[in-house]
């Protein structure tokens, strides 16, 4: 018999039902405590909860444990040992120790560090986060864990973002005491993650080596239709691509992860996932374990599924709209207006602090989502651009706008929608419309931050959100802790004018894709940083350094290895990409074009021959596949010399906006020719897959 939902759903998570049930109170009590607060955990704790761990995962059919952490990869990275320990008389025992629980040993020189290790410093740590459940896959138990270097640098993504929630916290917390919230012990951070990705036919991945190398298409002629009929974006899922989903959602809810909502994206073959809010780190785990999953399932089910933000010209990328909000201990959503949010002061004082730290940080929020696929995304019609803004509605902007001119505001009644026909209930209208082209947007009791890209971390985006809102917090805190009680809500409507005053050029609640905004922008003075090389440099400025250093998100060594960590992964992933093009072109593209050429041209002879004169159609064909043929003999000649420039390129920067300037526009005007000839050969003359077959071949 089947299990029900209710009995599936985290049943391989060593959660807190399950620590309940195996665990002696008094230790479930001080681990609840850990996980929650940060309280230490002493070693006997630590090995109650080991036995505790190992035994219930070995009743699960686990026979390994591994320390699973997030390097700067952009992936997850494991290691895994085996319970077992030999005795003297040739048998073995399962065993499981604290020691093993709370700290692991990998080998730290061979991940990404940003110049912070060298090969031969080869030591790293892996330390037990808590706050993250432990769970069973493919027969292993998985303890999510934090990495660090031997000298204590953080090398991961976990440990930055643990560290900004812990300053969000105390700076969120010291605002709510002052403002009379006294039973408000602790906030925390709340995400909620839409996965955006694509499925193809497996054998049909296969077959394109440029997407098995590089995860998008680099080479290929538009199909005759694309997503201009818009009819694939909630459109009726395809009976095996329902079947996926199904088993998705399983596997996911099994391991405590809340997949909720799924559906068609806009483009063919597109689809999206969006799990239930979770706090912020457990947030970034279960996205990662989404990610996998997607792959997972996806081979069992004969499809491949991409990740790439932009795996097709021509038709939407995908991304990973990051859903942001904060909630306290005694379940208070702090960016809920409620019914009547120009006297709600609370919700008031957290939103402009969320503005003010956008409008500070947004170079920071920029860089956080840049990588070299996500900057074919971003500026298109697809997705926001790359200058930050935020939007906040209708019924906010006239609070707003109140405040701004210390104007008093009745409250907002609430319309009801009637759609005018008899049959159809009527229902309470949103207070504001949807905006799609907003970086940032308000969306009715949390900022849904819309540039991540869809094979991003999504620790990345958060852990600058949260540090930026923290320096907000404690600004407010600074001006606010010395007024008289009597004269607070007098002050905190002053100081709301003052930070609206000083931030409100990040609001814009208009189309984010127009020329004009663009222009408005740049007069604003905000930032354009459209690729990763132009944006990363602020990384390093003085405000970014300190905003880092004040809150300990970062060291300067730590800020000064994800920088060269971020160029050396930008620049390598576009080398590849060009090596890959030149590769598809030179050895599969280039032989089928010759080889078509000379069948066409064999059948010209033929026809003069046997009619003493050949076609206009013909002999037109073969001439302007002969003009694409030079064309590609010049623009792969070009690619090659630059890539060999680029080689040798030795500062960093510079070399990744060679990539950026040089090497991207040869690759972009080398695929003109190829594409325009690969629309002139028939599918069976073609060495892969085309756009038509790859997208639409899906049942």
């Amino acid at each position: 018999m089947e299990k029900s939902i209710p009995e599936m759903y985290g049943s391989l998570v060593f959660n807190d039902s399950v620590m309940k049930e195996k665990l002696p109170k008094d230790v479930y009590r001080k681990l609840h405590k850990t996980s929650k607060y940060g309280a230490s955990l002493d070693l006997d704790v630590a090995n109650t909860v080991a036995a505790a761990m190992k035994n219930w995962a070995v009743e699960h059919g686990a026979t390994h444990f591994t320390h699973w952490f997030q390097p700067m990869t952009g992936v997850t990275a494991e290691k895994h040992d085996s319970f077992i320990s030999p005795r003297s008389n040739g048998e073995v025992i399962m065993e499981f120790s604290g020691k093993e629980l709370v700290k692991g040993e990998p080998d730290a020189s061979s991940f990404p560090s940003g110049g912070l290790r060298a090969t031969f410093e080869a030591r790293g740590y892996t330390a037990w986060d808590p706050s993250s459940p432990a769970f069973i896959k493919d027969g292993t138990l998985y303890i999510p864990t934090a990495f660090c270097s031997y000298s204590g640098e953080a090398l991961d993504k976990k440990t930055p973002l643990l560290r900004s929630m812990e300053a969000l916290n105390e700076q969120a917390v010291k605002v709510l005491h002052l403002l009379g919230y006294d039973d408000v012990t602790h906030i925390d951070t709340t995400i909620g993650s839409e996965q955006e990705y694509f499925l193809i036919d497996k054998d049909l991945y296969k077959k394109r080596k440029d997407l098995l190398l590089t995860g998008r298409t680099l080479i290929g002629a538009p199909a005759p239709k694309g997503q201009e009929m818009e009819d694939h974006y909630f459109g009726v899922l395809k009976p095996k691509v329902s079947e996926y989903m199904h088993d998705l959602d399983e596997e996911l809810w099994k391991l405590g992860v809340p997949a909720k909502t799924k559906h068609n994206e806009v483009a063919p073959a597109q689809h999206e996932l969006a799990p239930v809010f979770e706090t912020a780190n457990v947030a970034v785990d279960h996205n990662q374990l989404t990610m996998e999953m997607m792959k997972k399932v996806a081979d069992k089910h004969h499809y491949a599924c991409l990740l790439h933000e932009k795996p097709f010209a021509g038709v939407n990328g995908s991304g990973k709209h990051d859903n942001w909000s904060i909630v306290t201990n005694t379940k208070m959503n702090l960016l809920d207006p409620g019914s009547d949010p120009y006297h709600n002061k609370t919700f008031l004082i957290f939103l402009l602090a969320t503005i003010s730290a956008v409008d500070n940080y947004q170079d920071l929020l920029r860089i956080s989502v840049a990588s070299a696929g996500n900057d074919h995304r971003l500026g298109a019609n697809e997705a926001p651009p790359a200058v930050v803004s935020i939007f906040v509605g209708d019924e906010l902007a006239k609070v707003l706008d109140a405040i701004d001119h210390e104007a008093s505001m009745e409250k907002t009644e609430k319309t009801e929608m009637s759609i005018g026909a008899a049959v159809l209930p009527n229902f309470v209208k949103d207070p504001t419309d949807r905006n799609r082209t907003s970086p940032f947007a308000f969306t009715g009791n949390k900022f849904e931050f819309r540039m991540p890209g869809s094979s991003l971390s999504v620790a990345d985006p958060n852990i600058i959100l949260n540090t930026a809102v923290a320096s907000s917090l404690e600004d407010i805190y600074d001006a606010l802790k010395d007024v008289p009680a009597e004269e607070l809500d007098q002050e905190v409507y002053k100081l709301l004018k003052k930070m609206l005053d000083d931030h409100k050029r990040i609001l814009f609640n208009g189309n984010g894709y127009t020329d004009a905004w663009l222009e408005e922008a740049k007069k604003r003075g905000l930032f354009n940083l459209k690729s990763l090389p132009d944006a990363l440099p602020q990384f390093k400025a003085e405000k970014n350094v300190d905003l880092f250093t004040k809150y300990h998100i970062f060291t300067e060594s730590e800020i000064d290895s994800r920088y060269e960590i971020k160029l050396e992964n930008y620049s390598k992933t576009i080398h590849i990409e060009a090596l890959t093009m030149i590769d598809m072109v030179k050895r599969d593209f280039t032989p089928a074009l010759f080889k078509y050429m000379k069948a066409v041209e064999s059948e010209l002879l033929d026809k003069k021959a046997l009619l003493g004169s050949v076609s206009g159609y013909d002999l037109r064909v073969l001439k302007e596949l002969d003009a694409c043929s030079n064309a590609i003999d010049e623009g792969l000649a070009k690619l090659e010399a630059d890539v060999k420039k680029a080689e040798g390129e030795t500062d960093s920067l510079a070399q990744a906006e060679f990539y950026h300037d040089v090497i991207l526009k040869d690759m972009d005007e080398l695929r003109v020719p190829v594409d325009t000839a690969e629309a002139k050969l028939p599918s069976e003359a073609l060495p892969y897959p085309t756009y038509d077959q790859l997208l639409f071949s899906l049942r």
